[in-house]
């Protein structure tokens, strides 16, 4: 848990908007589940900000301060008094090349007295019933757990704290600061007139620059922040992964990894009476919430063990992600890796285990356009799942439904599990991961697009997820390919709002459909192989360095996540007195070379199109895709809008965007490391977190 995680200058940037307490009570009531009070409210008004401030005194205003951290990622959050420190301050060391962090507790107290002349742990402040322990104590626990095995960093790092009274004076707190005080790395007091020597203390701490990768490395260790999916599956290449599953999601793991020890024959001691039951798990959560992470965890562990498994999905873009990753050509990956329209056929004998993720896209049937007649399937697709395994894991979020056919539906899959007369366990996860842990952004997003029924709010920034409007496509892309050429990952997506041309002539070349003004770019190749000028085919744009160029849509950017993710919203979705107009669109009719050209601006999508879906069906559709798209950036969402009036909409609710302010900068992303050669296999010791 934390509720804030901005440098000092841009906290205060945040306070001048108005906008700190807000953010900050709204984040406390999530974790809490409680409202903050009047107290903390105002504590958190003038103590922060008088750090703040004094911290760009000290020229250190790039110091991150993350506001009521968690000690360690295993805090009892909703329990009765769970460690959090008001503020750690972390940076890099002004000599040392390795992470500094001081905690820090602030207090308002302004008069303090000695409960008893012998004992010095214990004193009376002004104006509280109870006696108060030294600050020094509580931040000594604070730091043996911080600096322990189980703390956030996994480096060496130069470590301490201290506590500050700003309103206080040295004589009138003398029982903190006297020679029978508690001693120790955590023990300095500072108060309002000795400010001068806090500043020195921090400029010896802390370097200029720096602070935003070392708080990385702490979001991490406390949780906030998940390796991402397509940089684990690279360094496990299918076999190991490298994530840590947290809260929930360990739970779902491990009651699914104990079934299957119970139902499933010991490939070392068979049963003499096999154990007929089956078992279905649906694991259900929003985007981000680890579902992927949970189901590559429990196939290596479970392959481990001696299981046969497979990886099913509906996406081939997801698919053809992994395999970019780990290594086409791959056979193991190939045979292990699968689609939900390849268990037609029953397999003898059955799977150990068959994973399904995104299940939400399960179609009614399973059928291709190239497969003869006696190979197109005639049972619903949720029961040759469940007849190809003993177990069968589902993982479904019903809020990413984009097409009229994509039926799954937890409904759907417990009324098939029992037909089957099988056990159905559910458990559903809230940890957020995805838009870099902003659980704030992610509702931001829905209550935006009303896939909630949320009134949309303006954005706060919190330092775990940047949001900016531009004006114009130039500069979205501007924004983007500064930042992959920067070292991260990104990419541009839109609505289906413009026609889709198959690759043109023999070479193969790429029509620019997506037309805004003078500006012409082309969707994601429509092709199973590579193009002109080296376009990769759409199911491997979101990885190949040469898709940066081109334009995704919903069907290839879902379940994949970048960096940065700049959105283009079409006319399909506008917003127009007060509410949102969902508008289908026309095209031309071919040109001599095979292109078409909008007609009347709105949706292209065949899918959706009019007489294949209602208008509310339409409608909500559409809003799903751009909640799908919205929330494909794990650091920063770019937001652009073809409509003038609906441009300003979210210009107004994001508000004005401080370039040298409160957009991240690039040492806050993670590193990229190239791909590992195919065909080469990795040690154990080669894995890690990053």
């Amino acid at each position: 848990m934390l509720l804030l995680n901005l440098s000092a200058q841009d906290l205060l940037t945040l306070d001048s908007r108005r906008r700190m307490v807000p953010h900050l009570a709204e984040r406390w009531r999530k974790f809490r589940e409680h409202e903050a009070s009047e107290t903390e409210r105002s504590a958190w008004a003038e103590s922060l900000i008088c750090l703040a401030k004094d911290l760009v005194a000290a020229d250190r205003g790039n110091v991150q301060m993350v506001v009521e951290c968690a000690v360690t990622a295993d805090e009892d959050l909703k329990g009765g008094s769970p460690r959090l420190v008001d503020v750690v301050l972390v940076g890099r060391h002004p000599i040392e090349d390795r992470p500094s962090v001081q905690l820090v507790e602030l207090k308002r107290w302004s008069t303090v007295t000695r409960v008893e002349r012998a004992v010095a742990d214990l004193i009376y402040v002004e104006g509280l019933a109870k006696p108060k322990r030294h600050p020094a104590l509580q931040l000594g626990e604070y730091y043996h757990a911080f600096i322990s095995e189980k703390g956030p960093f996994p480096v060496d790092i130069e470590c301490g704290g201290f506590a500050y009274l700003h309103n206080a004076t040295e004589d009138s707190v003398r029982p903190l600061i006297d020679v029978d005080a508690p001693m120790g790395v955590c023990a300095q007091v500072y108060t309002g007139d000795r400010r001068q020597q806090l500043l020195t203390d921090l400029q010896n701490h802390f370097a200029a620059d720096g602070g935003a990768s070392q708080a990385e490395q702490l979001l991490r260790g406390i949780g906030v922040r998940n390796t991402p999916l397509l940089d684990a599956m690279m360094w496990s290449r299918g076999t190991d992964t490298v994530f840590t599953l947290r809260g929930r999601q360990k739970k779902a793991a491990d009651q699914i990894l104990e079934a299957a020890a119970k139902v499933l024959p010991s490939p070392q001691q068979p049963a003499l009476v096999p154990d007929e039951r089956r078992l279905v798990f649906l694991v259900t959560g929003g985007a981000g919430t680890g579902k992927s992470a949970i189901g590559l965890q429990i196939k290596a562990e479970l392959e481990a063990a001696g299981r046969t498994v497979n990886y099913a999905s509906g996406s081939r873009a997801f698919n053809a992600a992994m395999q970019e990753h780990v290594g086409v050509g791959d056979r193991e990956f190939k045979e292990t890796f699968t689609y939900f329209s390849n268990y037609v056929t029953t397999p003898e004998p059955l799977i150990d285990v068959l994973i399904c993720d995104e299940a939400h896209r399960l179609r009614d049937r399973s059928t291709n356009q190239y497969w003869p007649p006696e190979k197109q399937g005639t049972r619903p697709q949720v029961d040759e799942l469940l007849d190809a395994s003993r177990l069968t894991v589902f993982f479904l979020d019903e809020g990413q439904v984009v097409r009229p056919n994509e039926v799954g539906t937890v409904d759907l899959i417990r009324e098939a599990a029992e037909r089957r007369g099988a056990q159905v366990m559910e458990c559903g996860l809230r940890e957020q991961f995805r838009c870099g842990g902003s659980d704030a952004y992610a509702r931001w997003v829905r209550a935006l697009l009303g896939v909630s029924d949320d009134v949309p709010e303006q954005w706060t920034p919190d330092g775990l997820m940047h949001v900016e409007v531009v004006d114009t496509p130039e500069a979205l892309e501007e924004i983007i390919l500064s930042e992959k050429n920067a070292g991260a990952s990104a990419r541009m997506v839109a609505g289906y709002c413009w026609p889709w041309t198959e690759p043109l002539e023999p070479e193969k070349r790429l029509e620019p459909d997506v037309r805004i003004g003078d500006w012409h770019r082309p969707w994601n190749a429509k092709s199973d192989s590579f193009c002109a000028d080296g376009a990769p085919p759409s199911s491997r744009w979101s990885v190949h360095e040469n898709g940066i160029g081109q334009i995704g849509c919903v069907y290839t950017a879902q379940g994949l996540e970048w960096d940065w993710c700049g959105v283009i919203m079409g006319d399909d979705m506008v917003r127009r007195d007060g509410r949102w107009v969902f508008r289908r669109g026309k095209e031309t009719g071919k040109s001599a070379e095979g292109a078409k050209r909008v007609r009347i601006p709105g949706s292209f999508d065949p899918k959706v199109k009019a007489g294949s879906v209602s208008d509310e069906e339409f409608a909500r559709l559409i809003r799903h895709a751009y909640h799908v798209l919205m929330t494909r950036a794990s650091r920063a969402a770019v937001l652009y809008s073809t409509d003038e009036e609906t441009r300003e909409y979210l210009k107004n609710l994001v508000g004005e965007t401080q370039i040298h302010g409160l957009r991240p900068t690039r040492e806050s992303l993670p590193k990229h490391h190239a791909r590992p050669q195919k065909g080469r296999k990795k040690r154990k010791d080669d894995l890690r977190l990053f």
